[in-house]
């Protein structure tokens, strides 16, 4: 099986080359589809304390379908962090460059390419090109000439893990003022909003940054967190530590305990918690609860009351925690699910090649959009 698939890919490679190798003027990108890709960076630089419910979401950035797109990305980020933490490092010079308008303004940082341009030139970034390289990445298991959701699934986790560890490793060489490699919680310091804001803001106490979240993420116990670690402490929900996982539910029963008894009662867990997962229940196209009836909440608030004493410990809570607080697999399996139903034109479940190269868009759209469909770049940190 696996060689025969190897020669459906290369007959159908070839006949796509010859047909993609016409000269510019008789061949367009996409055809009548044509539209202009626009990049749109997922970055943000500091949470926003107004959108504190926005935290508690189930809402994700799409991360690139393509290596190639996601490295764009990723550079254009890189270029407005560094400008970002060297006028919070300078502001004289900011402040200079405000109040000097006859001086000759410097280029922007992020201008190292013309990305939108280099994406939309079809003799630089060939799309259908690009789907044919990665088609038998991504079919993996099994190698059968049809991408499914499993493989989709697994395809968009690794764009989005190896996404992740380079913001981690950009943040940790940030806080890592002596530069060995590991980050001190005397070194950490939190986002400048958090040092500025008292501890009743938003019905936080500012606990994800307390010395307990780093502790807790502090695997091996040396005071000191490695990458992985560090990685950990800004992504819990993604953290395989049981700890940290321990201290994510304290921090969920902290935050919805309205009547600090250290307990969640029923109308703590009505409004607020069980909200969250329906709303993963209904993203995972299984819901089963009422909008309306309180019954269901009761049914599954007694299921976790293991104790039936008619509270909820941070104990009870770590089987919905996952709900609570979903993992990139979840997120990578939601946006799986998105493309295959766009592109699955025969609606078999599953994507062939030349689905996924009669729809480019529904891949290189993951961060992009039109002017007209901007959308709010605010970025989840802490789920």
């Amino acid at each position: 099986m696996g060689r025969f698939s190897i020669i459906i890919y290369i007959a159908v490679a070839v006949l796509l080359l010859l047909l993609i190798s016409r000269p510019p003027e008789t061949s367009s990108h996409h055809g009548r589809n044509h539209r202009r890709l626009k990049l749109r960076s997922n970055f943000t630089f500091k949470a926003d304390p107004s959108k504190k419910q926005q935290l508690n979401q189930h809402y994700h950035e799409p991360v690139a379908f393509d290596p190639i797109v996601a490295e764009i990305e990723r550079h254009r980020e890189d270029k407005q962090w560094e400008r970002h933490y060297f006028e919070q490092s300078h502001p004289e010079f900011v402040h200079s460059a405000d109040s000097a308008p006859g001086e000759e303004s410097q280029p922007e940082w992020e201008d190292f390419v013309d990305a939108e341009d280099y994406l939309n030139d079809e003799e630089k970034f060939n799309i259908t090109n690009r789907l044919i390289l990665l088609f038998p990445k991504i079919d993996l298991d099994p190698a059968d000439g049809f991408v499914t959701e499993n493989e989709l699934t697994e395809w968009n986790l690794q764009q989005s893990e190896r996404e992740v560890m380079h913001r981690t490793q950009r943040e940790l060489e940030l806080h890592d003022k002596n530069k060995d490699g590991y980050v001190s919680f005397a070194e950490y310091e939190p986002p400048g909003w958090v040092q500025n804001s008292d501890n009743s803001t938003f019905g936080y106490d500012m606990g994800w940054w307390k010395e307990e979240h780093f502790n807790a993420s502090d695997a091996d116990g040396d005071g000191l967190l490695n990458i992985t670690e560090f990685n950990d402490f800004l992504h819990p929900a993604d953290s395989k530590n049981p700890n940290l996982l321990q201290w994510l539910c304290k921090e969920e029963v902290r935050e919805r305990d309205s009547d600090k008894d250290g307990k969640v009662n029923f109308k703590e867990f009505f409004h607020g918690l069980f909200d969250l997962v329906r709303n993963y229940e209904d993203n995972q196209h299984s819901s089963h609860f009422d909008d309306t009836a309180e019954t269901p909440a009761k049914v599954l608030f007694s299921q976790l009351d293991k104790d039936a004493d008619g509270y909820l410990t941070d104990v009870e809570l770590l089987p919905i925690m996952e709900k609570l607080h979903p993992s990139e697999q979840y997120y990578a399996k939601q946006q799986a699910d998105y493309i295959i139903s766009q592109a699955d034109s025969d609606k078999d479940g599953r994507l062939t090649l030349m689905e996924m190269i009669e729809n480019p868009y529904v891949f290189y759209s993951a961060v992009f959009n039109d002017d007209e469909d901007d959308d709010d770049d605010y970025h989840d940190e802490f789920r």
